[in-house]
């Protein structure tokens, strides 16, 4: 009987494992599509190659969501596909899988494993608790607002793997075991899209910022700073981190509205932790050393022209090959790492690079923004916000940004727009990917809970873009023109 029902629930799987085969051989052996042709009227011709690219993003994509595989595995076809069909020679294509932002997500979930392994992450769980108290609505408050102010310091991938083991364990004292919840769901997808929230605040959130403001001024001459962005996108962070509150309040209202007897038990649990041991000074230490390296540097790099910071990932390793030396690792707890976490987002990388460098980003790019080039100036931004927080959701938002940014600068002037407005727009949408696990590390490090499946995850991230799109029209519109950023030209 038990064969009989689990045969009856698995025709889902491979009903949409063949959607995505099938929708892979229909893109790729279907004949030449038209060019792309941008304002200037240069003509960007879609290669056998960037077919073929496509057809891999949207089998990868169908596969993700409706999780017909592991989603690790789905990233190895990324790669396999791209080598037996031609798209990608396989030196390139699986290179990709060790790209150093791979290894930033690893080193960035060592961290996390070494606050769980010295217990760090339950000396700050429940001192939490003790602050925030018995109430669901208020852990959520509590979580929410920690990840996010921790993203304003340091890259929202080790936010997110430091954060992951304090939300397991305020989950265990919430007396469901490993049973999935409402307040299971939110808690830690919540986290995930905080991070992405916070992280738009300052440059330390994610690389993305300081890349975009070098494009930008690549591309108009213009200088924009640390602070400036700051001061932009300071409010837009902050209110999303609020309206995402509500949003989880509304859509995972925890079970139960208070946990009586919390605020005692993690004080009596925080008791029993005894005095901080010397392996969590080393770990602190070490961890802290790190994100002052990576903080400064990325000031560095914005106050002195010509600063050239050392690399964030080798910095990041740098605690990991520390944390070994130490002795605070051991060759077993390699084993405890999530690798199937770290093949979706090797997978991710792969197939972005591929879209780009087969110029298939390029050509979607192009297609979608021509059609708003004698829209009115509201509607082509948002047109542009909206490209990117599609396109983040799939490839790396650096790369969702620097394929949109030139041909919508180029439109930008025939319409009145300044480039600020469409640089700081589509720093927000980049920034909060809420329907992909591939969107950014920790949607993925919210995945390993086991709260939530791909499907609920993209179906809850629905409303939570529209919210976000909501978010970006009232900056747009009312909020910076007032704060003084130049919307128009003239």
């Amino acid at each position: 009987m038990a064969t009989l029902d689990q045969n009856s629930f698995n025709w889902k799987k491979y009903l949409f494992l063949l959607i995505g085969v099938l929708s892979f051989i229909i893109v790729y052996y279907s004949p030449m599509w038209p060019d792309a042709v941008d304002p200037q009227g240069k003509h960007f011709v879609l290669s056998k190659e960037g077919k073929g690219a496509l057809a891999v993003f949207l089998l990868a994509g169908i596969w993700w969501v409706f999780e017909v595989v592991p989603i690790g595995v789905t990233s190895l076809t990324i790669g396999v596909l791209q080598t037996l069909f031609f798209i990608r020679p396989a030196s390139v294509a699986f290179k990709d899988f060790m790209d150093p932002s791979v290894l930033f997500i690893f080193g960035s979930i060592v961290i996390g494993l070494v606050f769980t392994k010295t217990g760090l992450t339950r000396r700050l769980a429940y001192k939490m608790l003790v602050i925030v108290g018995e109430k669901t609505s208020m852990i959520y408050l509590g979580c929410f607002l920690v990840t996010a102010a921790l993203t304003h310091i340091m890259a929202h991938t080790a936010v997110a793997a430091t954060i992951y083991p304090l939300l397991v364990a305020i989950y265990a004292l919430y007396g469901e075991g490993d049973k999935q919840t409402k307040f299971g769901k939110g808690l830690f997808m919540g986290m995930a899209y905080v991070a992405g929230a916070g992280s738009i605040v300052t440059l330390l959130g994610a690389a993305r910022g300081a890349v975009a403001l070098g494009f930008f001024k690549d591309v108009t001459g213009q200088d924009i700073g640390f602070f400036e962005l700051t001061w932009y996108m300071f409010p837009i962070g902050w209110l999303m981190t609020f309206l995402l509150w509500g949003f989880f309040m509304i859509f995972f209202k925890p079970e139960k509205k208070t946990i009586p007897g919390l605020r005692e038990k993690a004080k009596k649990l925080n008791s029993e932790l005894g005095g901080i041991t010397k392996k969590e000074v080393i770990a602190a230490v070490i961890v802290a050393g790190v994100i002052l390296v990576l903080g400064v540097s990325a000031v560095l790099k914005t106050a002195i022209p010509g600063f050239v910071p050392p690399h964030k990932t080798a910095v990041l390793l740098i605690s990991t090959i520390l944390f070994f030396i130490t002795g605070i690792l051991d060759i077993n707890d390699l084993e405890e790492v999530p690798w199937n976490i770290i093949l979706l987002f090797a997978g991710a990388m792969s197939i972005g690079f591929c879209l780009w460098q087969t110029g298939a980003a390029e050509w979607l790019a192009i297609n979608w923004l021509t059609m708003f080039q004698k829209a009115h100036w509201f509607v082509f931004v948002m047109s542009i916000a909206f490209f990117v927080m599609m396109m983040t959701n799939f490839i790396m938002n650096v790369a969702a940004i620097a394929i949109s940014l030139p041909v919508a600068l180029v439109i930008a002037p025939y319409l009145g727009v300044a480039g600020e407005v469409i640089l700081f727009s589509s720093l927000i949408t980049a920034g909060m990917p809420f329907l992909l696990l591939v969107g950014a590390a920790p949607n993925a490090i919210a995945y390993d809970s086991r709260q939530f499946s791909t499907g609920e995850f993209f179906l809850y991230g629905i409303p939570a873009s529209i919210l976000l799109m909501v978010v970006t029209a009232f900056a747009v519109y009312i909020l910076w023109p007032l704060m003084g950023m130049p919307v128009t030209l003239g």
